[in-house]
């Protein structure tokens, strides 16, 4: 700990370098308190550009920065490169790695993994997107498809390197294949010798009546219509019976594919399941009115980990939340120091986008709407939210570095319609 703090001081700790434990930690630089920020990686990670680094279009420091260069001007804040295992609620004590840790007060904002309903075994084929480690793999295995399908022996062989499937269509998987679907468009153009790019099939696997469920019906239209343009097979009321490494089966029908990309779940850490609280489906602890575990008012959880409820409706699981819940836990903090009353925790939301592809998206915007969404005071399709995408994701990356980086990166890939980080990094045995 900080040598330079008075041990009496309020020790608080926050689990997760994430957008909401960045965003508590922050808010408690002036605050009489030793923070204590704890995470299992030494790095930020800007996860809304995660599936750029996947398909090679950003490499993996564009959109991350370490956490202790982010907080290095805070001196009340220590960082610790650990990995927290439970919650001792009794005895206000957090298990570490290899050590405890007392706290005055908890921030849990671990986030959450990768989640297969009960059929772990799909793992090791159908990779989630959830760290830089996922999104490494997975441009491993886009990459590596394309080289395989360059060798192979049989046209039946090539059409299962060249086909990938895309199983969930929220974001994150309406994002997925349409960045596959471009890479075979343009960016690998002319590359090969035995076989042409735009052979590639690129499907995506939605088990509900439409894409981008949590979006307007109209905007929901306009992305599936973007979606089959630039050449993606969107199969909707589609449920996986099954995979393998070799294909996945929907219904009945099976497709031979030798790349599978899992987008269609998240589940807490389960750290979560010891801080006292119930949990629902997804894992996340239930909290009150100021994110507090309510049988433990000293333990608060936001962001992905945390369930909570207003106008009936629970909070989606994106950043926007978890920025405004980790200020929120912070103020409500410094006013706990101070005894002074603290307004429940009340989410804006000020919209959320999504992109298909070059000059392809979708967004909406109402700054000020609370949660639950009504209809969007704006709507854009196309070109205009493909702009107002780049514009909000660079604006809210961390570090500067990051954005001039990004912008660059970008800006190469529009005039040569190239993707610059097509390296494939094999951790496997040498051949």
């Amino acid at each position: 700990m900080n040598a330079n703090l008075a041990p009496s001081l309020p020790h608080v700790v926050i689990i997760g370098g994430g957008f909401g434990g960045l965003a508590a930690a922050r808010g408690l630089r002036n605050a009489p308190v030793r923070v204590t920020l704890i995470d299992r990686r030494n790095h930020h990670l800007f996860q809304p550009l995660l599936y750029q680094v996947a398909t090679a279009a950003l490499s993996a420091p564009d959109i991350a920065a370490p956490i202790r260069q982010i907080l290095r001007r805070q001196k009340n804040c220590t960082v610790l490169l650990d990995e927290a295992v439970s919650v001792d609620t009794e005895t206000n004590t957090l298990q570490l790695s290899e050590s405890t840790l007392n706290f005055d007060t908890l921030v849990v904002a671990a986030g959450a993994t990768n989640h297969w309903f009960g059929k772990s075994d799909w793992a090791p084929n159908a990779p989630g997107l959830k760290s830089l480690e996922d999104a490494l793999d997975i441009r491993r295995r886009v990459l590596s498809a394309y080289e395989s399908a360059e060798k192979a022996g049989t046209e039946e062989a090539r059409r299962q390197w060249l086909t990938f499937v895309v199983i969930g269509a929220g974001p994150t998987g309406v994002e997925m294949a349409g960045a596959l679907s471009e890479i075979a468009r343009t960016t690998l153009a002319r590359n090969f010798r035995n076989f042409n790019p735009l052979d590639a099939r690129v499907i995506l696997v939605e088990g509900a009546s439409r894409v981008l469920g949590a979006f307007p019906e109209s905007l929901s239209a306009s992305a599936l219509r973007q979606l089959q343009s630039i050449g993606v097979e969107v199969r909707l009321n589609t449920l996986v019976s099954s995979l393998d490494e070799s294909g996945v089966v929907l219904g009945e029908e099976r497709i031979d594919a030798r790349t599978i990309v899992w987008a269609a779940g998240v589940r807490a850490e389960p750290l979560v399941a010891t801080v006292g609280a119930t949990t629902d489906r997804m894992g996340r602890a239930t909290v009150n009115e100021h994110c507090q575990v309510p049988a433990h008012p000293n333990i608060f959880v936001i962001g992905d980990a945390a369930h909570f409820e207003q106008g009936g409706s629970p909070l989606p699981g994106v950043a926007p939340v978890a920025l405004q819940q980790g200020a929120h836990v912070a103020h409500v903090i410094r006013n706990q120091l101070a005894n002074r009353p603290t307004r429940p925790f009340v989410y804006f939301d000020k919209g959320s986008m999504a992109t298909i592809g070059r000059s392809r998206a979708v967004a909406m915007t109402g700054v000020g709407t609370l949660w639950p969404r009504t209809e969007p005071t704006f709507k854009f399709t196309g070109t205009l939210a493909w702009l107002a995408w780049l514009f909000v994701h660079v604006l809210v990356l961390v570090d500067f570095r990051n954005r001039a980086a990004v912008v660059a990166e970008w800006a190469w890939a529009w005039v040569t319609y190239q993707r610059s980080a097509r390296v494939i990094l094999d951790h496997g045995p040498r051949r």
